[in-house]
């Protein structure tokens, strides 16, 4: 009997990380502003060696929470 087999999801598409620079011209927020975030994790990233590295569903993820918050205030 063969073992049932996952279902094909296509390919997957890599994570595009972003660099601290990247986020904070996104942002328009400067490098402590940006390590705050990182340092009281309301900004997801990851360490790669030394490098801090944000994935683009991070930022997006906080920018909606954050309008999120505004909203409801």
């Amino acid at each position: 009997m063969q073992a049932p087999t996952a279902p094909h999801q296509g390919p997957s598409t890599p994570e595009e990380l972003l660099t601290v620079p990247q986020v904070m011209a996104s942002l328009q927020l400067g490098r402590s502003a940006v390590y705050d975030l990182l340092r009281t994790r309301q900004l997801a990233s990851i360490t790669l060696g030394r490098a801090r590295r944000i994935p683009t569903h991070a930022l997006t993820d906080f920018i909606r929470t954050r309008l999120d918050q505004e909203a409801a205030a």
